[in-house]
């Protein structure tokens, strides 16, 4: 009896679990600003903006660059790229989890 690996269908890029976070917060908001995905999750600038970079990189969400007054305003979105690959993700994680029970 061959034994499927448990992890292959795994997204390496959620391996992250600030990665995974921002996923599940931009699934369930239309659109989320740094400085709000920087307070729920409890990350410093520099921290969040590598992780929302790779996830830029990897087409997985959109970047909104405005103004509210005279303040930078970013925003973040996710992409139907990012929502497909998050929910085979998610997929592949209950599948992992139903096989072992």
């Amino acid at each position: 009896m061959a034994i499927n690996n448990p992890i292959g269908n795994l997204n390496k890029i959620f391996d992250s679990r600030i990665r995974l976070g921002v996923m599940s917060i931009l699934m369930v908001n239309e659109e989320v600003s740094f400085n709000d995905l920087k307070q729920m999750l409890e990350l410093t600038d520099g921290n969040l903006a590598s992780h929302l970079n790779t996830l830029e990189e990897n087409a997985f969400l959109k970047v909104h660059k405005g103004f509210i007054g005279r303040k930078t305003n970013t925003t973040y979105q996710i992409t139907k790229a990012g929502e497909k690959a998050f929910k085979g993700h998610l997929a592949a994680l209950e599948s992992m989890i139903r096989s072992i029970e």
